[in-house]
């Protein structure tokens, strides 16, 4: 199976796309005006509780107050009691750390928590969260075996009595196949990111924002590169030495197969991915076996 990524950037917005044998099968679209925050790490401040819901309305600098629930809440979900109020735990007017899970839509503000992460190439880090997990994308049971405990040798490492941290790690689908030295520099590297994030949230006030994910094509090489990959594309030169300059410090190996475009047919047209993209987002999509699908968005859902 051969599988290329098209990333093809302008002013107004970065789309990305997966192509494997010829075939779409992904797209990613990121609006210069209206970037998702999924990821971002705010100080944000408690405006109102609403203990019926068991939520809160928290401002966090947008342009809408953003929504936590009860289950959100790591001091209360490790409460262990399905009845705990959320008045408890947080009040009006206090300071919170916070990520987005779910970006505004409509009316709506984004989705918090205040479980935390932070990812790299290979990694989730959920400080505190004392987990080891797999991504179930990778299915070879053996190489599930062989990462976590390549990962639980290097966490040990790390402890005055060879035990656990009380940190979580979630082991990524592009960790498939990686080695030692690869995992601990991982590691090391979200450990340094933390440590940065956590002296921001001693210092900056609420509301600000803490920490902010990458841009989309540079997410891109972090997240969506897997073994089998043949080439990346992409049509801005700016923005290819930015991603080779990424690939060179995380990534070595996909050097080779990263490529500047600059043909003057449009990028998406290569493949049909525009014309796949443009049926895709119909109101009316044809199916394979005749029948066909009416999608329509409403305030609740698509």
């Amino acid at each position: 199976m051969s599988e290329e990524i098209l990333i093809n950037v302008t002013p107004v917005e970065t789309r990305v796309a997966v192509v494997e044998n010829g075939v779409l099968q992904e797209v990613y679209i990121e609006r210069s005006r209206s970037k998702g925050i999924v990821g971002n790490i705010y100080q944000g401040k408690v405006v109102r509780v609403l203990p019926g819901m068991q939520a809160a309305f928290v401002d966090v600098g947008l342009e809408r107050t953003s929504f936590i629930h009860a289950s959100d809440i790591a001091s209360l979900a490790q409460d262990g009691s399905d009845h705990a109020d959320i008045r408890s735990k947080i009040r009006e007017g206090q300071q919170l750390t916070v990520q987005v899970t779910k970006d505004p839509m409509g009316t709506k503000g984004a989705r918090l928590t205040t479980h935390l992460s932070v990812s790299s190439r290979y990694l989730v880090y959920m400080p505190g969260a004392g987990h080891l997990g797999v991504s179930h994308r990778i299915d070879d049971e053996d190489e599930r075996q062989r990462l976590r405990e390549l990962m639980e040798t290097i966490l040990r490492e790390g402890t005055e009595d060879g035990s656990l941290p009380p940190d979580g790690y979630i082991l990524r689908t592009a960790a498939e196949g990686a080695g030692e030295d690869e995992l601990r520099a991982d590691v090391d590297f979200l450990q340094r990111l933390w440590r940065a994030v956590q002296r921001r949230m001693k210092r900056d006030p609420a509301p600000s924002i803490i920490y902010e994910d990458l841009p989309l094509f540079m997410r891109t090489m972090r997240d969506l590169v897997r073994p089998g990959l043949e080439k990346v594309r992409i049509d801005s030169r700016e923005s290819f030495q930015r991603v080779d300059e990424f690939a060179k410090d995380f990534l070595p190996e996909l050097r080779a197969k990263l490529e500047y475009y600059p043909g003057e047919r449009p990028i998406f047209d290569l493949y049909s991915v525009e014309d796949e993209i443009q049926r895709a987002l119909g109101r009316k999509v044809e199916l394979k076996s005749g029948g066909y699908l009416i999608i329509d968005q409403t305030e609740a859902m698509t």
